[in-house]
């Protein structure tokens, strides 16, 4: 019988990638585990953003099965063909499963990944034995979207929707107000105006929480958002639009993809209603931060302001259907014991 080290050997004298099955070279689950365990355990990934992270994870991989390290890495389903796996990055007990169902021969390779960014176990499931943790079996929609090329201009739209427009009026004060409060008749800042305020914010840095903190550095923009707009108080439920009281959603981009959740700017799902005036998502206002995080600090350097109607002119939808979806699993609390 093959050890553990004879499997590794032969798989790196074969010359096969991690895209060449070879029945013949295929590593038992338990002895994957117990590799992958050996190789990995210990290997830290602190302060690198998700998708390097990602890479150097798979690319150790490699190195510990005897497989050569790609140039790039292919976007197959699973990610390993050549040992029929997924591998997932876990800080949190939610697994996430992007855009496929669970198969039931496929091997699911969990890493368990502490707060200071280093690798503390693996356990490897097959399907059958993860899909009963599924307790919904729904797979969970986000649209998304790209920034391309923008113009240094940062006013996209030069005007509001009609229904927008109607609704507008210049009294630019929004001290006594709510965020998350309806939007009123009159006390619609226009576009043009909500992009003076919102400009200012070019430039301005705040301290890097860590590359797995995209929340709370969400939460610190719409912070500053908030401010700039005359906001007394902070305030967010984590509804559509952020800030209601503009209809208003911000985005703060440290990556090219944007993550607009369950929402689609061009769906024309009715956002909000008062008598026979109705607001959709193509009335929404959009405020898009570009930034970078150098030294563990965050920097703002374009500030970006569409309408709903027209911001996929500007920010392309993902193809297709436009929709990535994700299985959700919550692991249970002793699933790494």
């Amino acid at each position: 019988m093959n050890t553990v080290s004879e499997r590794v050997r032969n798989i790196s004298e074969s010359g096969n990638s991690i895209y060449d099955y070879d029945i013949k070279l295929f590593i038992p689950t338990d002895e994957l585990e117990k590799i992958l365990n050996e190789g990995l355990v210990g290997m830290s990934i602190e302060g690198l953003p998700m998708r390097t992270r990602s890479k150097k994870v798979n690319e150790r991989i490699c190195e510990v099965l005897g497989y050569p390290v790609p140039a790039s890495f292919k976007k197959t389903q699973p990610r390993f063909p050549a040992q029929n796996f997924d591998k997932y990055l876990q800080q949190s007990s939610n697994l996430q499963i992007w855009n496929q169902e669970i198969e039931g021969n496929r091997r699911y390779v969990i890493i368990k990944v502490d707060q200071e960014g280093t690798l503390i176990k693996v356990r490897i499931l097959t399907g059958d034995q993860l899909a009963p943790l599924d307790k919904t079996g729904k797979l969970t929609s986000k649209y998304q979207a790209r920034m391309t090329e923008i113009p240094s201009n940062g006013l996209l739209s030069q005007q509001d929707t009609p229904q927008v427009t109607y609704w507008c009026g210049r009294l630019g004060d929004v001290k006594d107000a709510l965020p998350t409060e309806n939007p009123k008749k009159g006390n619609l800042m226009p576009i043009d105006e909500l992009y003076d305020k919102l400009v200012l914010i070019e430039g301005m840095s705040f301290e890097d929480l860590g590359a797995t903190q995209e929340r709370n550095r969400a939460a610190v923009f719409h912070s500053l958002v908030l401010e700039k707009i005359g906001y007394t108080y902070y305030c967010d439920d984590g509804s559509y639009p952020d800030i209601r009281h503009q209809l208003l959603e911000v985005k703060l981009q440290t990556s090219p993809t944007i993550d607009l959740g369950l929402h689609s700017p061009d769906e024309n799902e009715i956002v909000f209603q008062e008598d026979r005036d109705v607001f959709r998502s193509s009335d929404i206002r959009y405020a898009i931060a570009s930034g970078e995080t150098i030294d563990s600090t965050v920097t703002i350097n374009n500030l970006y302001l569409v309408t709903g109607e027209e911001f996929s002119k500007h920010f392309p939808l993902f193809g297709g259907k436009r929709v990535n979806t994700k299985l959700q699993i919550p692991l249970p609390k002793d699933f790494f014991d």
